[in-house]
């Protein structure tokens, strides 16, 4: 994403069945489309093979072309992945260090002192949400760059969240100013840097940064991102008051807007096997699980959440969301299984990764968890609203029981796990609440298909 927004949505059930474990991946999918579930490529390699590649619906609604296996897609979020390469190229070429300061590029953006280059790729520098700031600030009547990001944040000089350092939160303030940085560090531009650096040389040829709005070019096979209106017709989100931040924000780099097809994602990843691009030390910092002061493990490393899950081993992932876009790449590091999903239509239906996940591995699906007892008292302590991103807000209610809602859905019921982690039933996804200093809830946070988005709550 930029903000990655995530709907708790009822998961499409799939038939165990004596069917082998592609077709079954097969039928999933084709069993959303038919339902207006999923439109989008598909990609799912092993040991770099394609084992199952498949478009389902419209890349163009007006002209009805097809989507095909190169067509292209805006990646949102999992662009930061190409933003932490860059960075860790310059940092082997000695353009810069990890532990520079932000000041060192910035000095405008020195009252943000402790916080340095190794923070802003693992979302640990505390620095404030550039979105709800321009949402603010900002005249959306103008397409906003890195640079208004910077005169805006020097100009206002919104408050650290936390010290630099001493928690997790993600953020893509953080992203958008690795991409200035490489700039600074570089004398390129973010989008030539990564164009010679690494699109070139991996055969890339369709992979570039694009802002459609800010500097729009025709571009063959583009899959137009789509929302759906009031109507359930399929419309761009250019002129509606809550998706209307894709036109003034579109010229904001590192974060999103690099674009690519599943084919080319996968010859990424086939790279980042070998030492084509940077050292193999490199590589195993870009996926090694950082440790805060206090001992804590994040699972983000540079560019990639990471995870060791007991059935499938070391997972680096991503997934990103920006309104008419849905993207997933996740690599099985132990394994080298490789799954990537690109949608270029919002639905409420969620990527289904867990249930491709035990398909590949042929492994039940519907594992639930346990459900426990805790009191209604420390229930009703985590009522509230808590905002995931501007103006999107979660909703926490007790009706004898713990419910969620997010805006135009169902409300759904929220099952204790621990005192303070809850699931769902109707969908596989988890919340979990945490207190700051003082004992007072803070902020819970939403895991599901292995992303997670913190959402803080409204005082």
């Amino acid at each position: 994403m930029k903000k990655v927004i995530i709907c708790l949505t009822i998961a499409l059930s799939v038939a165990v069945n004596a069917q082998d474990r592609i077709s079954r991946i097969d039928s999933l999918f084709t069993a959303m489309h038919a339902k207006g579930q999923f439109n989008g490529n598909v990609l799912i390699a092993e040991k770099g093979n394609p084992v199952y590649k498949k478009s389902f619906g419209l890349r163009n609604e007006e002209t009805r072309e097809a989507l095909d296996e190169n067509s292209i897609f805006e990646l949102a979020s999992v662009s930061k992945q190409f933003t932490a390469m860059a960075v860790v190229m310059l940092e082997e070429k000695g353009k810069l260090k990890y532990d520079d300061k932000l000041s060192k590029f910035f000095p405008e953006l020195g009252y943000y002192k402790d916080v340095t280059v190794r923070h802003l790729l693992n979302h640990t520098g505390g620095l404030p949400d550039y979105m709800e700031l321009m949402d603010k600030q900002w005249d959306h009547n103008h397409i906003a760059t890195n640079k208004d990001i910077i005169s805006m944040m020097a100009t206002y000089k919104p408050a650290i969240v936390f010290p630099a350092g001493t928690k997790y939160e993600y953020s893509n303030t953080g992203y958008a100013l690795l991409a200035s940085i490489i700039e600074k560090a570089s004398g390129m531009s973010y989008a030539d840097f990564l164009k010679k650096n690494i699109f070139i040389p991996l055969k890339m040829d369709n992979t570039f940064v694009y802002t459609r709005r800010y500097a729009p070019k025709e571009i063959k096979n583009y899959a137009y991102g789509y929302i759906t209106d009031f109507t359930g017709k399929k419309v761009l989100p250019d002129n509606f008051s809550q998706t209307k931040m894709v036109v003034w924000l579109d010229g904001i780099v590192g974060d999103g807007t690099v674009n690519s097809t599943t084919t080319e994602l996968l010859r990424w990843d086939r790279a980042l096997y070998a030492d084509k691009l940077v050292s193999k030390k490199s590589r195993e910092l870009i996926f090694s699980i950082p440790h805060l002061p206090n001992g804590e493990k994040t699972d983000y490393g540079f560019g990639w959440m990471i995870d060791v899950n007991k059935d499938f081993g070391k997972i680096a992932q991503h997934s990103g969301g920006w309104p008419g876009y849905s993207t997933y790449i996740e690599r099985q590091m132990d394994n080298d299984k490789t799954i990537i999903v690109l949608r270029n239509n919002d639905t409420e239906t969620r990527i289904p990764v867990n249930t491709i996940r035990r398909l590949l591995y042929e492994l039940p699906l519907n594992v639930k968890s346990k459900e426990v007892a805790v009191s209604e008292e420390i229930m009703k302590s985590y009522v509230g609203e808590y905002e995931l991103a501007p103006g999107y807000v979660m909703q926490i209610t007790y009706d004898n029981g713990l419910k969620t809602q997010l805006p135009g859905q169902q409300r759904f019921e929220l099952f204790p796990e621990t005192e303070t982690k809850f699931f769902l039933k109707v969908v596989d996804a988890q919340l979990e609440f945490f207190k700051d200093d003082s004992g007072n809830i803070e902020r819970v946070v939403l895991y599901q298909n292995g992303r997670e988005m913190p959402a803080k709550k409204r005082k």
